[in-house]
């Protein structure tokens, strides 16, 4: 086996690894299974690679995406070694050479995505090539806690066992619940060798800013830059392509990407991007991790990321030559609600759902930072010894005070109305605002009412997204988006801790008076929205229509406004006709109440007419006359489909009765029943 350093000089042209690298590289390169978690930049291709040449056989690759597969596979290729990809976007006369290598047997290093393993050939193709390593790039993927995740990564697992072979998995981001999973999906349970290598990226600055007017923030922090490669991402496919054009308008070389576009279009993108200096990438978070470009000088969020891990991800493109590189991450209320209802309308478990809206408290506690914000980071991924001065808050530290008070009234008012509703409804309590809702439940009595009138909506809303920071209250899926409070709230509320908040976060929520954008429905009924278009979701995956098929989201709409107790109330709900209601009425409900009503099949055809109702007062009146009217006779009642037809009855018409009843129920129901339809 050639030594490490003799071809990491000959191959690669590297005098000395990279801290951390050399110990991995010999860990795998002797087949052991590895788990390496190492910062973005810090040289994650080598520690895999550079094995591959010192073992007999072939390496097999898994990774993500084309583009990352192409543009490694050509280096490996400059460099001397024999590598190839089996992937889509091959033409024909590529994927020829790769078959050709492998059956000479002289290709060292097999690059393809994990959706091929899906294919029945692949596992004898691989068990015929004398495959005797595997190693998995960005496996973060093939947790589903993580934020890409790839169903068919879970392939590589069956993989392993079947050729039994080391496995070595690498990403850059992984909490402790994605480790978890890696090792348990990947390596059976078995702990693997673990390496987890500093997240700290010391050469880029960190930075946050409340949003205030968001596309000029973006043009000055481009303007101040002017010339250097960028990547701008954003939310939404639209947003890209209209701050790339705002770009272009400001002098700027600016490109937009997204998943949207046509396969040669992006692969024309990602190429114009590599080659090209000073350009500008606005793009989803579509573009990402096939991107290896050095000197990227800089990465903006438009809008707030999906969690932190994700934020750690896409700033990491920036800076990978060691240079000094910036970052700069605008976020405001409108991208939190967005965030939070991406995670409502998933179709994860609860008890994931709940972990999710944690993860995204942590990069609200990054955006609200009190002090240095590479020590919460990197607190984050549990590193402690942190040294920074390139970060906003070293520059220039936060404006802080003792917030105990304002925390605990909000937390008071939360346990004062069981953890069961959300900010705005707890707001309008803290304010003293007797809305309807306020007024219907008896909250204008609380001790908590009208006592936090230092702040106004906004500025409480403030408060209550630092707490969120904090990690002290989470959204609850279970109870569509109520705030509940973690462990961490409790010395609060009881008076044995202290909690300092942003004093310039309250204040600038204070003075940002834009005219509010009217919303579809109010804040307290969007996560049952949320929770019924995952629920129409799911149905409409296993159905395998439109969304819209099963519902239109102003169906939903009605239904979160007015959260209907029964198929009755449901059916009175505009778009739900009987068909749907008698399909999916029951399911609906559950979402809505928590459970539906046992209803029997007769009844639940008479659901939203005016026969439903004769119908319960017949089951009433029948239930008081079951034993005649002392209460001694021999047990007597109608069947249902009797009932129904009485209820649908035009007109109280005894002789009519006693035909659809016969004698003896006529004699015992008959006035009773009679009463009930002359009252309808």
């Amino acid at each position: 086996m050639t030594g490490a350093a003799t071809l990491l000089s000959d191959v690669f042209g590297f005098d000395a690894f990279r801290p951390g690298q050399e110990e991995i590289v010999h860990a795998v390169a002797n087949g052991e299974n590895v788990l390496a978690i190492m910062p973005t930049g810090g040289g994650k291709s080598l520690c895999f690679q550079l094995p591959a040449l010192m073992r007999e056989g072939v390496t097999v690759v898994i990774s993500p995406l084309i583009a990352l597969m192409r543009d490694q596979v050509r280096a490996l290729q400059e460099a001397g070694v024999s590598a190839g990809a089996l992937t889509s976007g091959n033409t024909p006369e590529e994927t020829d050479a790769v078959w050709e290598a492998l059956e000479r047997g002289e290709l060292k290093l097999l690059y393809m995505a994990p959706e091929r393993l899906a294919a029945g050939s692949a596992m004898g193709m691989l068990r015929r090539i004398g495959v005797s390593m595997i190693a998995v790039d960005e496996a973060h993927c093939v947790s589903q806690w993580g934020h890409d995740f790839r169903p068919d990564y879970l392939r590589i697992g069956e993989l392993r066992r079947t050729l039994n072979v080391p496995l070595a998995a690498f990403t850059a981001t992984a909490d402790i619940e994605t480790q978890a999973e890696i090792v348990q999906k990947l390596f059976d349970g078995e702990p693997p060798r673990a390496f987890l290598r500093g997240f700290d990226r010391p050469n880029i600055h960190l930075a946050f800013a409340a949003k205030d007017g968001p596309r000029a923030q973006i043009l000055n922090f481009a303007a101040a830059r002017k010339g250097q490669s960028g990547i701008v991402y954003c939310g939404t496919r639209a947003k890209t392509e209209t701050l790339a054009q705002a770009l272009r308008d400001a002098g700027h070389g600016a490109i937009h990407y997204h998943g949207g576009m046509e396969a040669d279009d992006r692969r024309i993108a990602e190429r114009r991007f590599q080659q090209e200096d000073g350009l500008i990438v606005v793009a989803t978070v579509a573009f990402g991790m096939g991107i290896d470009k050095p000197d990227i000088r800089w990465v903006a969020h438009a809008d707030l990321p999906k969690s932190i891990e994700a934020y750690y991800q896409e700033i990491g493109r920036a800076g990978r030559d060691g240079a000094p590189a910036e970052t700069l991450t605008l976020f405001g209320p409108d991208d939190i609600k967005l965030r939070r209802s991406q995670i409502d309308e998933g179709l994860a478990p609860p008890e994931r759902r709940a972990a999710d809206h944690g993860r995204l408290n942590a990069l609200l506690g990054l955006a609200e930072a009190l002090e240095c914000r590479r020590k919460t980071l990197l607190g984050y991924f549990g590193e402690t010894e942190v040294t920074c001065g390139t970060c906003d808050l070293c520059d220039k530290p936060a404006e802080v005070f003792d917030g105990t008070t304002a925390v605990r009234k909000a937390l008071s008012a939360m346990l004062r109305t069981d953890e069961w509703f959300g900010a705005g409804h707890l707001i309008d309590i803290l304010l003293g605002n007797r809305t309807d809702k306020i007024a219907q439940r008896g909250h204008d009595s609380l001790p908590t009412y009208g006592v936090g009138k230092e702040y106004d909506k906004r500025q409480w809303q403030a408060v209550f997204r630092q707490m969120m920071g904090h990690d002290l209250i989470r959204p609850d899926p279970a109870r569509h988006g109520a705030l509940r409070m973690t462990d961490a709230a409790l010395p609060i509320l009881r008076d044995e801790a202290t909690i300092n908040l942003r004093r310039d976060s309250i204040r600038s929520a204070g003075t940002n008076r834009r005219p509010a954008v009217k919303e579809m429905l109010s804040e307290e009924d969007a996560p049952l929205l949320s929770a019924l278009k995952a629920q129409r979701r799911a149905l409409a995956e296993a159905a395998r229509v439109p969304a819209y098929v099963i519902f239109t989201d102003r169906t939903l709409i009605e239904m979160a406004e007015n959260r209907p107790a029964n198929l009755d109330a449901m059916a009175g709900i505009s778009g739900v006709g009987a068909k749907k209601l008698e399909r999916y009425g029951d399911t609906f409900l559950q979402v809505i109440n928590g459970a539906a009503d046992d209803v029997h099949p007769t009844r639940r055809k008479l659901a939203g007419r005016a026969a439903g109702t004769v119908y319960d007062q017949l089951m009433d009146a029948q239930a008081q006359l079951a034993r005649g009217t002392e209460g001694t006779d021999k047990p007597l009642s109608c069947s249902a489909s009797q009932l129904a037809k009485v209820a649908q009855m035009r007109s109280a018409d005894a002789a009519a009765l006693e035909r659809l009843l016969g004698e003896r129920r006529a004699e015992r129901f008959g006035a009773a029943f009679l009463a009930v339809l002359a009252a309808a």
